[in-house]
């Protein structure tokens, strides 16, 4: 049986994108499409049984029908060959009102053929042409569906939270004791665990996580645990593989220099009980590139020393940030024109960012301004300027006189 698995498909981000004057849409659509479609082909071309998604199809609780459109395009694709999908809903699915729709739950109104949404935490079976799994499901949990005001009544976010913990981790549980040992069985959840590592989704929360222990999800009646809302990839392989995929294409700097993707699972449904895994792989898409170039340019040529970092890079087609560090009297001389030039062959400048570097004017130490004499501020002058000893001693004398000709003259 071969399972893939991707996460965090966020439809609907544009940052760091241009409007097509044409159709009106983001080109950073195109980005999100493209990988989107490179899943879709692997899924029909290398025999998968199941796509399993596991939260955050788009980035809006509420989506404009085009993005429906384009996801619902791929998704009728893999139904419409005999694949199943399991949809999840993540917190960016789910509406602000309780009685609202998510925005997945239209493939389960129509009942489009293959396709099962998981809206609420709940053990399924599903029948796959390589035989049935039991998939134990749990979408981004609602405070307000597991806990009443009065429940909460006093508590602190902190304390909440652990509430909210422990009622997930009984649930999951009571949902263990009824798996048949018999079956395939897998845990999807849209969550964070206590191992996990934070990414680009931390620009994108919307609500405070929860966070679940890793060993209350790592339970070995599981085969495999399937997750999202990690937008790093990362996995934990004991005591059964627990697999963040990652965002499937890169959100922001966050996502700099990481590999985004999917990963695809062969379980031997003949096996016994945690011994079905018999490969977990990650699967690279093509992935908008994110650049960040930093530049120390103290020289006497600052836009020169800018263009030679550019050209150490390859920019072409990447979304580019350029951190220039540079004295605060050589500010003026960094040509932005000639820059933007050097950078044409990106798919996007994000930012020219200038660190000025200020003159720390000397401190006075000890000594308030009110109470220096004009003399030891001279003396603290020089120090600060590592003045010689003989030229800052003539100086000091030259000083001395001035200020007394000058009482003198009063």
């Amino acid at each position: 049986m071969r399972i893939l698995h991707f996460a965090d498909l966020h439809l609907g981000v544009e940052t760091y994108g241009r409007i097509d004057p044409a159709t009106g849409l983001s080109s950073r659509l195109s980005d999100f499409l493209v990988a989107l479609d490179q899943l879709v082909d692997y899924a029909l071309n290398n025999d998968i049984d199941l796509v399993l998604f596991c939260g955050d199809a788009y980035k809006s609780r509420d989506p404009s029908q085009t993005y429906q459109r384009e996801f619902a395009k791929r998704i009728r694709q893999l139904s419409a060959s005999d694949i199943r999908v399991f949809l999840l809903a993540g917190n960016h699915d789910l509406p602000h009102a309780i009685g609202r729709a998510t925005a997945v739950e239209i493939f389960d109104t129509l009942a489009i053929e293959n396709v099962t949404v998981a809206n609420q935490p709940q053990s399924y079976r599903i029948e796959t042409r390589k035989g049935p799994l039991q998939i134990v499901a749990l979408p981004w949990a609602r405070r307000s569906k597991l806990l009443s005001r009065e429940d909460t009544k006093n508590l602190s976010l902190d304390q909440i939270n652990v509430r909210i913990q422990d009622i997930i981790t009984k649930w999951l549980d009571a949902e263990v004791a009824n798996l048949d040992p018999g079956l395939p069985a897998i845990f999807a959840g849209h969550l964070s665990h206590s191992s996990s590592t934070p990414g680009s989704e931390k620009t994108m929360l919307v609500g405070r996580d929860y966070i679940l222990t890793l060993s209350s999800i790592a339970n070995p009646a599981f085969d495999y645990v399937a997750l999202g809302h990690m937008h790093n990839q990362q996995r934990v392989d004991h005591p059964v593989p627990v697999v963040y995929p990652g965002s499937l294409q890169t959100i922001d700097f966050g996502d700099e220099g990481q590999e985004k993707g999917f990963y695809v699972v062969e379980l031997d449904e003949t096996a016994v009980q945690s011994r079905r895994v018999r490969s977990c792989e990650f699967h690279p898409v093509k992935a908008r590139r994110f650049l960040t170039i930093k530049v120390n340019a103290d020289t006497d040529d600052p836009t020169a020393a800018v263009l030679r970092a550019i050209a150490k890079n390859d920019v072409e087609n990447s979304i580019v940030r350029l951190q220039i560090k540079i004295p605060a009297e050589k500010e003026g001389l960094v040509q932005e024109n000639e820059i933007r030039k050097a950078l044409k062959e990106a798919y996007f400048v994000a930012a020219i960012n200038k660190e000025v570097e200020r003159e720390h004017r000397s401190r006075l130490g000890s000594h308030s301004a009110e109470g220096i004499t004009p003399l030891e501020a001279l003396q603290l002058y020089l120090e600060s300027k590592k003045t010689p000893k003989d030229r800052a001693q003539l100086l000091l004398e030259y000083g001395e006189r001035l200020i007394r000709e000058g009482k003198n003259n009063v």
